[in-house]
């Protein structure tokens, strides 16, 4: 019998990490590897990150997710790394809103003056 060969394309993965690969404009971090337990469940997942910069175009991050279902390699591209680093900087910014005013708040309370007002103006 004769059967015809099995050519293996190279998925979106491999090809855009093959473009950025070795450009004068591009920075990478190192792969850097974590592994997640759920304890409830008793699963375990193992994730890769890698980040790639590119002058002008942005960042590219790189994620190989092994688990007992498989392993999944995704990457995503500068216009979603740019919407995570947002939405990050937006919860950082409403955390310290928070802890701000809890603060004022508990100084209030203990009767502690801000220190705006209690600036003697010069006569």
């Amino acid at each position: 019998m004769n059967e015809t060969p099995q050519y293996r394309t190279v998925d979106k993965f491999d090809r855009i990490l093959g473009a950025l690969t070795g450009l004068p404009d591009v920075t990478h971090t190192k792969a850097a590897t974590v592994q997640v337990l759920s304890p409830l469940i008793g699963e375990s997942q193992t994730i890769t990150v890698q980040t790639y910069r590119q002058r002008e175009q942005g960042d590219t991050i790189f994620l190989v997710v092994a688990s007992a279902e498989g392993l999944v390699r995704v990457h995503l591209p500068p216009a979603a790394a740019e919407l995570i680093s947002r939405q990050r900087d937006s919860l950082g910014k409403t955390n310290r809103k928070k802890a701000a005013k809890a603060e004022a708040a508990r100084r209030k309370a203990q009767g502690i003056k801000p220190a705006f007002l209690k600036v003697k103006k010069a006569e």
